[in-house]
């Protein structure tokens, strides 16, 4: 499973990426949960400027075995939702760069200190 290092990462197999403006991040979920899901077939998002609270629910990922929550990394507004999500499968073949979820702006960057960084994320996922 690719576990990039420049990430933070949730007990909830979400990633996310502070750019560098240093407030606006990027919010997927990981590889090795999209290993698990298998075939995602449709992502459904909060719309562009809803604000969401650390562990919220932001949206869905549907696979073809299964539905799964996924819960924002931190507090903040979601600013973008990615467009090449029209094909869901882009998340499957590009989790990390392609395949991002949701453009947020961050209430507190420092607070994504608190998450797994990719040590302690290949630790929880048995990588």
């Amino acid at each position: 499973m690719l576990i990039p290092e420049d990430l933070r990462y949730t007990k909830d197999h979400e990633w996310i990426k502070l750019l560098d403006d240093g407030i606006s991040a990027l919010v997927g979920i990981t590889d090795f949960a999209q290993h698990e899901l298998g075939d995602i077939v449709f992502v459904e998002l909060k719309p562009a400027g809803t604000k969401v609270k650390e562990h919220e629910v932001f949206g869905t990922v549907e696979a073809v075995k299964t539905v799964a929550d996924l819960f924002a990394p931190a507090a903040g507004e979601i600013i973008e939702l990615n467009p090449a999500l029209d094909n869901a499968e882009t998340v499957n073949q590009d989790p990390y760069t392609n395949g991002w979820l949701v453009k947020m702006k961050i209430d507190n960057p420092a607070s994504l200190a608190s998450l797994l960084d990719a040590a302690a994320y290949r630790q929880l996922t048995g990588e």
